[in-house]
Parts: structure tokens; sequence; C-alpha cells
């Protein structure tokens, strides 16, 4: 009976068919092995590699023996790799098999022997499906939406009612037709100090933004705030252009009749056909211009004036000197409404203290700030911008019309007019019955006007 315990050898029949021997077993072993019907074989000493009776067996080092003192380590199965720290290993003593693993010392030396970096874990890590990835990137997306939603609701709210605040139409309503027209559209700007300044509601900016929709082909027209008409229109009576304002309007408590009154007298004057009016007060737009950060103008001129101290004079009358240079400047609110409205010129290019000037200056601004505002920069403050717009103008053009207006209007195109009605062209001085300085045209001829500045308009 054979012994389940003995180790097969093979016999001569098995020779050269390429069988590894069974690894080697100590030195001081032998082992007898029997045939299969239990018969003695001619011994072999596989077990003992050294043996003089085995010339032909290689020769090996013994294997070293287990201290005494280490614990028992279990053998690792000839093949067995595993991963430690995500990095795979071979454990001492096994080389992998298979003909895609080079066998012996590599180009870069022998096998660096095997140090343990890490406890070894069988247990599979528990991974994110693709599936679970698919819900969560869908759950973030409608979380997204959701807060889009929510902020673009609110904007929307705010937005229609700003327009319905400024504005005598409804927000989203149209009298242009939503811009797609190749007529000239024309709106007229009217500037004043507003509640708390002297001559609260006299229009010192008199300005009228002409542009065609369909090519963006944009006019600046200014016209001088002293320019002598009759009032009210049609009347024996005259005053400053600047006056009509305040007198139609009742100093603003009507601000529909005031704004048409103006848009109807500077048709006369300019041979254009202006509809639309917008007023501004200069207060508010300082705001305005604060909430969005300043803006950058470049002073074409320098100059020194004497500013009132305080916009209203029962508060302080005294004045103040301001003084702008030749270049860019960066100018807050506050600076941006003097270097507008400056008048009484002491120093440096005296040109700068006529109407006509102011009325350049005054584009200049409105122009910075319609930049800044349609700037991406400017859009985080859009609230705060709504807030100071709202108590700065007031039109009778929807919130749409205006808002497409403003967006199609182009004033950095180099061929964009800026037409400011003067004593270079179509003006002269004069001074009225009771000693006022004032502008008039040329010969007292007020059709000498409109043809000037159809011949100048960007067509």
């Amino acid at each position: 009976m054979s012994n389940k315990f003995n180790f097969y050898t093979p016999d001569a029949g098995d020779a050269g068919q390429g069988m590894p021997p069974y690894p080697p077993q100590p030195a001081s072993q032998g082992k007898l092995v029997l045939g299969r019907n239990g018969a003695q074989q001619q011994p072999t000493y596989q077990g003992n590699p050294g043996h003089p009776q085995a010339p032909h067996a290689p020769q090996q080092p013994p294997r070293p023996q287990q201290p005494p003192h280490q614990p028992y380590q279990p053998q690792t199965p000839p093949n067995y790799q595993g991963r430690v720290n995500n990095q795979a290993y071979t454990p001492p003593g096994h080389q992998p098999q298979g003909p895609h693993v080079p066998q012996g010392p590599g180009p870069q030396g022998p096998q660096a022997p095997y140090k343990q970096v890490g406890t070894f874990s069988s247990k599979p890590k528990r991974r994110t499906t693709r599936k679970q990835r698919r819900q969560i990137g869908c759950l973030a997306t409608i979380v997204i939406v959701v807060v889009v939603v929510i902020f673009a609701f609110n904007t929307i709210s705010r937005v229609l009612g700003f327009g319905t605040a400024i504005s005598t139409q409804p927000p989203l309503s149209t009298q242009t037709g939503y811009m797609t027209t190749s007529n000239r559209t024309n709106l007229l700007v009217l500037g004043y100090g507003g509640s708390g300044h002297d001559g609260a509601y006299l229009t010192d900016s008199i300005m009228v933004i002409s542009m065609i929709p369909s090519t963006q082909h944009t006019s600046l027209v200014s016209v001088p705030r002293d320019l002598w008409v009759t009032n009210p229109p049609g009347s024996s009576n005259y005053s400053k252009i600047n006056a009509i304002y305040p007198d139609a309007s009742n100093n603003n408590q009507n601000p529909v009749q005031g704004g048409d009154a103006m848009a109807q007298k500077i048709s006369v004057v300019t041979g254009l056909d202006v509809k639309n009016w917008m007023t501004i007060n200069f207060t508010g737009f300082r705001d305005l211009i604060n909430s969005i950060g300043g803006v950058d103008i470049y002073v074409q001129n320098s100059f020194t004036a004497n500013y009132p101290a305080n916009d209203d004079p029962s508060i302080n009358a005294a004045w103040k000197t301001i003084s702008f240079t030749k270049g860019q400047q960066h100018m807050d609110g506050e600076t941006a409404i003097e270097y507008a409205r400056a008048r009484e010129v002491t120093g440096g290019d005296m040109a700068e203290g006529t109407d006509f000037a102011r009325s350049i200056r005054q584009q200049i601004i409105v122009k910075a700030a319609l930049a800044k505002i349609k700037s991406i920069s400017s859009w985080p403050y859009l609230y705060s911008a709504m807030d100071a717009l709202q108590k700065a103008i007031y039109t009778n053009m929807s919130l749409a019309d205006l808002g497409l207006f403003s967006t199609k209007m182009n004033l950095n195109d180099p061929h964009t007019a800026r037409i400011g009605l003067s004593t270079a062209n179509v003006m002269a001085f004069s001074t009225s019955s009771d000693g006022q300085s004032i502008v008039i045209p040329q010969n007292d001829d007020f059709s000498i006007i409109p043809p000037y500045v159809k011949s100048k308009l960007y067509q």
C-alpha cells in the first residue's frame, strides 16, 4: 500500500519531459519512494541534492532555518502574486511564471530584496460605479439649474419693477418695433442738478442721441443751455432753453409735460424728429458711477475751475477749486460730475469754460458710464446699479426699447458723429434785453441749424 505522503519521482521514461523538480527538502533527509505496486524502487535523493550518490543534482545552499524566536510564517504558493499599497510584488524566493516575465537579472541588475511597506488586504475596495457617478452628476445639475432659475426669477422681478419705476410705458412694450427699424431713432437726454441744487431742474445738459438701429450708426448732438428761445413755445416770451423743462414740469412735479415740451422745442431747433426723452438727475448719476466702481476718462485739456462747495448754497455758499490734468484718469462719481459740470474756469485751457466744451465733457462722461455698465465686470453690481439708476432717470421709452437702444448705439465707432452747436459753426454770443449772456443762431436765423445738423449726422 502506497503512502499518500510520499512524493512522486519521475522514472526513466519521464526524463527530458520538462517536469520541474519538486522544491528541495532539508539536507538531512532522504526519501525512499515506492512504486505503484508497493515494490521498492531505486532510492533517489531528491531531498538531499548534495548527497554523494546524487552527483548530477544542482549544487544549492541549504535553506536557512527559521530562528526559534520568530513566529511561524506561512509558505507562499510558488506562483502567488499580491499587491501591497497598490503595488505588485513577488514574495522572495518565488519568480513569476509565464513567457512574458523576464527570467534572471535584468539590465538593472538583480532584483532588490523584498521590503514590506504596508499591510496587505485581499478585501476589494468599494468603488463608485458609473451609474452612481451619473446619478451624482444629475443631482448636481438639478441643484445648479434650481439656483439659476431662482436667481433669474428674482432678477427678472427686480428688472421688471425697475422698468415700471423709470418709465411711462410698460417694461416689455415697444414704440419702436423693438429697434428693428431702419429709420433714425432719436433720444433727448436732459441732465439737471436735482433737489438741493441752485436751479435744481434747469437742464444744464441737453443732448440728442441719434441712431439708426439697422446699422448702429450713432450721432451725438449737443445744444447749448443758454440758447435763447420762445418759452412757452409759440408765445412771445423768451428764456434760455434750459428753463423750458422746469417751467413745463412745474419743477419736476409733472416730468412728462416737461419732457414733451423739451422734445418739441429740440425738434424745431435741430430739425430732428425727437419723440423720446430721458431725464437724468446728476445726484443719482453720481451714485450710479460710484455703484459701478467709477469710470475711466481721458481728459482732453488741462484746466482749473471754481466749483460750488455744496450743491445747495443755503448750506454752504463758498466755492472750492478743482483741477484736471490732461491724460487718462479714473474718476469716482463726485469727480466725474465736477468734470462734466465745471463752468467757472480760472486757469489752463480757458475754452473749457464754455457751454460747448461742457457739452463735450458730458458726452464723454455718458459714454464712459454706458461702456462700464455694459462691461461684464459691472454685472456683480447689477442690483446696486439699478437702485442708483432708478433714482437718477425717468423716460417715456419702455425698458425694452431703452435697453435695445443703449445696446445698439455704438459710441466707439470712429465715425460716430459728435456735433456741438457752437460759435465755431452756427451760433453766436449775444445779450438779452434784461442783460443776460445768451447764445443765438448766427444772424438770429434758426433755419440754418437743421441743415447743418443733417450734414454732420453719421448716415
